[in-house]
């Protein structure tokens, strides 16, 4: 059995350690969120936060930056009592915070929101903007971070608008700890290994980092020991490099997790349900063609940039196409906006389900209904309230989406049940096509199963699904052939006996010609 390392007993203070938390309780309405919490971040280490979705974790660290207020319990920095009353109070006793959901001022600059509130100045009054940009891009340069100062936070990626988080995070001098909450929720692979240098150039025999990931793989190559906490209670803390994943998972969840899991079966004789020739955009997309099963999870990669979040916005004329056909059930369409789409039959799930996909001040049922209130629930100006609702909390019977009630406002609900939250409304709006952009991002690894066995399920039942995600792993488990993406273009497409992520990574780092796509129709 693996040894372990609990947290130093409460009252006493470790001049090696950097934080202790000991004995805290929090609670909001109806919610016990955290009770007798406890951890420990060592001096130099990076600790690994770990917990389901609704644990406690992100109370906590709103707890430890001053954004909430504790009930009980104390907080230790370098053995000093801690005392914070909001973030600034915070930044200034050395904690800085990378949140899970973006924190950035969308129309202001790259360079406005890192020194929002702490611009250069020039006597009383002017700001000194030159001086700004000079320092932002030096930090930037220093962080290895290939970003212009200049450019409008709105025009940046998610992953992008992420690592100007972790610049910002990383610019105050006074920094001792650094709270990572999903940092790499939007990032891929090769961001990620970006990000991990930054963590590793950051630490010092003075400075610890608390990373907060559901990647269990991640956590294994960069925690040196993690903490696990389940339904607000600490559960145990284990030196990473003797601890199997399973066992974190385990831990996690309380029960086991079959992470070796493997999609089901797919006739190779399946009708084509979508087919794209040529179909090219004026910003990125060149000649991308590829077919589409009935029952298939089509899996597309590649690196940030790679244009895959541009093929389903194309597909749904979010944006517009410049040239080439797309032709749905063997019929010729020109699809002009998400709303034509999903009359088609085509649902899209965004990234950024909170910004593109849930309207956070609506109920689950309002957000179930939303995309089928012409067609299902409205007449003569009248809308069938009742219809609505059974609909609702049948969708949320069908994908056991915990909720006390489908009345409940859905930015109260965790991660993965917003996710089926959005899955609910296509699955009511009867959409043959689904087309999930990082369908588990920011969800924990039980969530996570429930998505997997869903879109199993929805493709033994004939349901289509693009699946674009940055995580290997995931397109390796879900997807029958993968679609990979560079610059784009599409490389490659490799049957399921053919990909892994060696031969992903290959096509996804190709430059110059594009390689000869795999014509065969391998499924598992």
């Amino acid at each position: 059995m693996t040894a372990t390392h609990a947290p130093t007993a409460v009252g006493t203070h470790d001049p090696n350690l950097l934080l202790q938390v000991e004995n805290v309780d929090k609670s909001f309405p109806g919610v016990k969120a955290l009770e007798g919490m406890r951890f420990d971040l060592r001096k130099g280490e990076v600790l690994g936060l770990v917990g389901e979705n609704g644990a406690g974790k992100s109370t906590l660290m709103k707890l430890l930056t001053g954004i909430y207020t504790r009930e009980t319990g104390s907080f230790w920095l370098n053995g000093q009592p801690l005392e914070v009353h909001n973030p600034r109070e915070a930044q200034e006793a050395g904690l800085a915070i990378i949140h899970q959901e973006l924190n950035l001022v969308s129309h202001l600059t790259v360079a406005e929101n890192i020194w929002l509130g702490r611009e250069p100045v020039s006597g009383r009054f002017f700001t000194r903007p030159g001086e700004q940009v000079r320092k932002t891009r030096e930090l930037l340069e220093r962080l290895g971070l290939a970003l212009d100062p200049k450019t409008v936070v709105s025009h940046l990626s998610v992953a992008q608008q992420q690592m100007v988080e972790i610049a910002k995070a990383l610019s105050f001098e006074a920094t001792k700890v650094l709270i990572m909450d999903e940092p790499t929720a939007a990032l891929n692979d090769a961001e990620v290994d970006q990000l991990h240098e930054l963590i590793r150039r950051f630490i010092t025999p003075e400075t610890g980092v608390v990373y907060i990931s559901h990647r269990m793989a991640e956590l294994k190559r960069i925690a040196d020991r993690i903490t696990v906490i389940r339904d607000g209670h600490y559960i145990d803390t284990m030196p990473m490099a003797e601890t199997s994943l399973d066992e974190v998972i385990s831990k996690m969840v309380g029960r086991a997790i079959n992470t070796g899991a493997k999609p089901h079966n797919v006739r190779d004789d399946r009708p084509i349900v979508l087919s794209v020739s040529g179909l090219s955009t004026k910003a990125l997309l060149k000649d991308i063609t590829f077919d589409l099963h009935r029952g298939e999870v089509l899996g597309f990669a590649g690196l940030m940039g790679a244009g895959r979040t541009e093929v389903a916005r194309a597909l749904v004329g979010a944006d517009p196409i410049t040239s080439g056909q797309i032709l749905l059930n063997s019929n010729p369409v020109t699809i002009h906006s998400p709303a034509q789409a999903a009359a088609l039959g085509i649902g899209y799930l965004s990234e950024d389900r909170k910004r593109l996909g849930l309207m956070l001040q609506l109920s689950v049922v309002h957000n179930v209904a939303i995309s089928s209130m012409s067609s299902k629930f409205s007449k003569a100006f009248f809308v069938n309230e009742k219809a609505m609702k059974e609909a609702a909390e049948g969708s949320r019977k069908l994908l056991s989406i915990k909720t006390p009630s489908v009345n409940q406002l859905v930015k109260y609900l965790s991660g993965g049940n917003q996710q089926k939250a959005i899955i609910a409304r296509w699955l009511v709006k009867d959409c043959d096509i689904l087309i999930f952009d990082e369908p588990t991002r920011g969800i924990d690894v039980g969530a996570k199963e429930e998505i997997y066995q869903l879109l199993n399920a929805l493709a033994e039942q004939g349901k289509t699904i693009i699946m674009i995600s940055s995580e290997l792993p995931e397109i390796l488990r879900m997807s029958h052939r993968v679609v990979v993406m560079a610059d784009g273009r599409i490389k490659g497409v490799l049957s399921a006996g053919e990909a892994s992520q060696e031969s992903i990574m290959r096509l996804a780092t190709h430059s110059g010609e594009v390689i000869t796509q795999t014509t065969e129709k391998a499924g598992r």
